[in-house]
């Protein structure tokens, strides 16, 4: 088993209110001009209050290239990691003690926003003191599941070493894939759904000599179940132009969670000899306000099972894979004893990741 430890985050700088956005979208979306009153109003139901990106909203007024953005990309991602890092391993709410960088044995980097050969984990180890035999996992093109993957990978290479650590880092830069000659509904949608954030989680073996740094009740990886939907790629995803990345969402994806999400989710439980109602929270990727009120749904969940989810969703919008650990440290931090949760998410594929999490409180 393996212990997901603590969380820090990489905020950007800059913040956009969805009133902000949707004022700009007549500018951005000219081919919308006659549809606005029929368009608006998905910024007004997404249920998200405002989003923070690494730009400020006067560039995505500008033509940028491909190269241009990607770099901004390189050097956002390797700046906010670098914090997200400190913060997670100096975060006293959950550790007894700071966590030195060298006691990491992997470095798993998972993100879909941008591209880089080295990975950005190579960058990464060039700005902290990290081991030079660190393993390095670097993951891509997962979406908004690659959060949640990255936790079952690393929880599998833990089961094979125990006594090991894994720090796993998310970057996604949504904002920075956006084009303005894409006037596709896809970039409409993406442009009220999409932020930016990075993350930094730190996960402990079962028979780690750091596992005595733990100090609050936190979550133990009890099992991991991956399913991809064959037929269905063309659901999400990015389509690669010249120009970099155009988003592609599909009009089926709240359809999907009951035939497809939630069959996962109950052979996931089966596995475990569980009923969903002895789940107590449930740590879920909103994707937008139709998928987490899809998910909320084919439960029968209350508010306070999905609140973080929520809460994230409306505070900094949709962070693909990122999304996930910002709801997953709320849960962490919050002091609240839980027993038993799901954590899961959905992405390009048509993919599914569902983890059992145990709460276990360490003495």
């Amino acid at each position: 088993m393996s212990f997901i430890t603590s969380i820090g985050v990489g905020i950007p700088a800059y913040k956009l209110t969805q009133h902000e956005v949707k004022e700009m979208i007549p500018q951005l979306f000219p081919t919308f001009r006659t549809k606005m009153g029929r368009l608006l109003p998905i910024f007004d139901h997404s249920q998200i209050e405002e989003r923070q990106v690494v730009v400020d909203k006067e560039w995505f007024i500008e033509e940028h290239s491909f190269s241009e953005r990607n770099q901004l990309y390189i050097d956002e991602t390797i700046k906010l990691s670098v914090g997200a890092i400190q913060e997670c391993m100096t975060n006293l709410k959950v550790l007894t003690h700071e966590f030195p960088l060298e006691h990491i044995d992997m470095l798993l980097f998972v993100s879909s926003s941008g591209i880089s050969t080295p990975s950005i984990d190579a960058y990464i180890m060039n700005e902290l003191p990290f081991r030079s035999d660190v393993i390095r996992l670097p993951l891509w093109g997962l979406g908004c599941a690659g959060g949640a993957m990255a936790i079952s990978r690393a929880h599998e290479w833990l089961q094979a070493n125990p006594d090991k650590n894994a720090l796993v880092v998310s970057s996604e830069l949504c904002s920075l894939t956006f084009q303005k000659d894409d006037q596709k509904m896809s970039n409409l949608v993406g442009t009220a759904l999409f932020g930016d954030g990075v993350s930094a989680t730190l996960m402990i073996g079962n028979e780690s000599e750091q596992r005595s740094c733990i100090r609050s009740n936190v979550p133990k990886v009890r099992s991991t179940h991956s399913h991809i939907e064959k037929n269905t790629l063309d659901i999400m995803g990015w389509n690669v132009t010249n120009n970099g990345f155009e988003v592609i969402f599909s009009k089926r994806i709240p359809t999907l969670i009951e035939s497809i999400w939630k069959g996962h989710v109950d052979h996931a439980l089966q596995r475990m000899d569980l009923q969903s109602e002895e789940i107590t929270s449930w740590i879920l990727h909103p994707g937008g306000r139709k998928v987490i009120e899809e998910m909320k749904r084919v439960y029968d969940l209350e508010e306070e099972h999905i609140q973080y989810s929520v809460d994230v969703l409306r505070e900094h919008g949709n962070m693909s894979s990122t999304t996930i650990f910002y709801i997953l440290k709320r849960w962490i931090e919050n002091g609240s004893i839980e027993k038993t949760s799901v954590l899961s998410s959905l992405g390009p594929g048509f993919s599914s990741e569902v983890l059992l999490l145990e709460w276990m409180q360490m003495t």
